[in-house]
């Protein structure tokens, strides 16, 4: 293993330090919860909005930190949920009279950390809720899952949330606002190469030379099978055949195209990647309304790929299109 790295266990840490250091007048960091958080944060005019995850994905989510996204974002180590101590905390820190919006990706780990942070702020008397996201269609259910998994469509539910909450909008309505999002999200990935966990100093799976993996989870965990590598053309046909019969998309709606990179592919062949699938849709009569090519959660280094849509209406759309400033990028 070759990586830019001091002692695995302080990868995490050394890590927020730097996008700390890196934007000294928005973020802020608390080392003792793995926390970055908006300087400005608690604000007592807008509902809070956390989020958590493993760290790993980057730049979801410490790195979507800022006006018109999160407050902020507590991660856990690479791949693994944050403690239950880190949501806790955080959300204590972070609470404001409008109340917070924890936003969890929907794999057991994060589930159980942020349902008891939850139950203990709720003690304390901070007005609380949880919001699950579950937009990849790869897997109804395994042994790897608790059902559908929250892959890259995670980021079309923070930039609506956080939009509505950054205009005001209540504890219920901003809830209403992700449910909504969510429910017309749908996501399929595929690998062509494995991670490799700075902990682990190896692949974390093994795929031949001529293997790709499709359905794979932003963790690697298996998707739908193993084939042999194919062209680009047939990975955009076999990502959307998963995705669009799923809601269903079908000939005149419009919608948010995401082609997502998993950490180690060009941003060459995302964009061969997002021409296939925005003429793929064309054909079929859907509409591209806004488009999104990029890393915006990844799995480390692996080389691969993720399709997202999103069904748009003027609702979302507009939330969407809304003024957002994080570290990395604007939204």
């Amino acid at each position: 293993m070759k990586k830019f790295i001091n002692d695995p266990k302080q990868f995490v840490p050394e890590m927020l330090k730097g996008i700390a250091l890196a934007n000294p007048d928005t973020l802020r960091y608390v080392s003792e919860y793995n926390l970055i958080h908006r300087a400005d944060a608690p604000r007592a005019d807008k509902v809070t909005i956390i989020q958590g995850s493993g760290s790993g994905h980057e730049p979801a989510h410490v790195m979507t930190v800022g006006p018109g996204m999160l407050d902020g974002a507590c991660p856990g180590d690479v791949f693994a949920a944050p403690p239950l101590d880190y949501v806790y905390e955080t959300t204590k820190l972070l609470a404001s009279p409008k109340g917070v919006l924890l936003l969890v990706n929907n794999y057991t780990g994060d589930r159980m950390a942020f349902d008891m942070a939850q139950e203990m702020a709720v003690a304390d008397g901070i007005t609380v809720k949880t919001l699950f996201i579950d937009d990849d269609v790869s897997v109804q259910d395994s042994t790897y899952t608790i059902g559908r998994r929250g892959v890259a469509g995670n980021f079309f539910v923070m930039k609506a949330v956080g939009a509505a909450a950054e205009a005001g909008a209540d504890l219920d309505e901003v809830i209403r606002i992700g449910e909504k999002v969510n429910s017309v999200t749908r996501t399929m990935g595929i690998a062509l190469t494995a991670c490799t966990p700075p902990a682990k100093g190896s692949p974390l799976f093994e795929l031949g030379d001529d293997e790709i993996e499709i359905g794979v989870g932003i963790h690697g965990e298996p998707g739908r099978r193993r084939a042999k590598w194919m062209p680009a053309d047939e990975i955009v046909d076999e990502l959307l055949g998963a995705i669009l019969p799923d809601l269903p998309y079908q000939e005149g709606d419009r919608v948010a195209l995401m082609i997502n990179g998993l950490g180690g592919t060009p941003i060459s062949e995302l964009y061969l990647l997002y021409g296939i699938a925005h003429e793929r849709l064309a054909d079929r009569g859907i509409t591209v309304g806004r488009s999104y090519v990029g890393e915006y959660c990844t799995s480390l280094d692996m080389a691969g790929a993720s399709l997202t849509l999103v069904k748009l209406d003027d609702e979302i759309e507009s939330l969407l299109a809304a003024p957002a400033e994080v570290a990395v990028r604007v939204f």
